[in-house]
């Protein structure tokens, strides 16, 4: 059998694409090990930045404490989130958010400040707005008098203005019923309200989680974000004989004036409560917001904030 001889052209041609693959497959073996390397490095950097470790959780002095993202809705910190507090003032907050809510609510519509409201500030010994007996005073300004100075005489002519019923104790128990409903609305599940300012009587109480959930809702209206980013106002109001005077109210709330971006939301404070803040604030676009309730004192009470603001913006 006679073996087949290769044309010596197709020795040189097969040896020629002998050395051209040969070189390619180098070239292809440094741009694996190339690419490799780069993919190994490239790796590290994002296990780096999808691994690392969050900041350490802040030890707060309140009995009870909330932070979230209210962009995203994510929990950034908890701790007794959904135990049951006395809220204090902080109840406001869903006053507020019921009287906004009204359907055709007109905000400059006028109300007489009555006597009723008045003695109730006395007997109950509670925080004031010191409306005047027989002032004319509109919605938005009693939205001033209710979330600055906490005022509970206007929290009761809010109460008194957008409840239904012929007479004034049966226009504040339909109030506080819209307060309830509106509870239930928003799925606070811990909340029951039994008054129109947190006065409580026996049955008034809510949760660090709660209460986040309810601020939260209550800042996209603009009306009420505006009001409580306020630190202080001056309103001119009509008097009985016609005439005018002017009312200041200065915000409790001294956060907006000691932390970079605070834009609300409302103090809390009494026996039961003790002291309790429902805190927002902004940076760079991101809005951390959260509570804190029964905190020992004033002083405790905002570097408890303080701690939980830091924290959830570097979360």
């Amino acid at each position: 059998m006679r073996r087949a001889v290769a044309d010596p052209e197709d020795i040189g041609f097969y040896q020629g694409q002998k050395t051209l693959i040969t070189s390619r497959l180098g070239v292809r073996s440094a741009l694996t090990v190339t690419i490799t390397a780069s993919a190994v490095l490239a790796g590290g950097v994002f296990a780096g930045q999808a691994y690392a470790a969050p900041p350490p959780a802040p030890s707060i002095t309140a009995a009870g404490g909330f932070v979230m993202n209210n962009g995203t809705g994510a929990t950034l910190f908890g701790k007794a989130a959904d135990t049951r507090r006395s809220t204090g003032s902080t109840t406001k907050i869903m006053t507020a958010k019921v009287v906004l809510a009204q359907r055709g609510l007109n905000l400059d519509a006028k109300v007489t400040v009555d006597k009723a409201y008045s003695d109730y500030i006395v007997s109950k010994n509670a925080s004031s707005a010191r409306l005047i007996v027989g002032d004319k005073v509109t919605v938005r300004q009693l939205l001033y008098g209710l979330m600055l100075p906490s005022g509970c005489d206007a929290a009761y002519a809010l109460a008194d203005k957008f409840g239904t019923g012929t007479t004034r104790a049966a226009r504040i128990k339909s109030f506080i019923g819209k307060m309830n409903t509106e509870a239930r609305n928003l799925g606070m599940r811990n909340t029951h309200f039994d008054s129109f300012d947190g006065i409580s009587n026996g049955s008034n109480y809510s949760t660090p989680r709660d209460l986040t959930k309810l601020a939260s809702s209550a800042m996209k209206n603009s009306t009420f974000r505006t009001v409580v980013a306020t630190k202080s106002t001056k309103q001119k109001v009509t008097t009985r004989s016609g005439g005018y005077r002017y009312m200041s109210w200065t915000n409790t709330n001294k956060l907006l004036s000691t932390y970079s971006g605070a834009i609300g939301v409302k103090t809390g404070s009494g026996p039961q409560a003790k002291y309790c803040l429902v805190f927002a604030a902004t940076r760079n676009g991101k809005t951390v917001i959260g509570t804190v309730l029964a905190s020992t004192n004033e002083t405790n009470r905002a570097a408890d904030v303080k701690k939980l603001l830091d924290y959830g913006f570097r979360r």
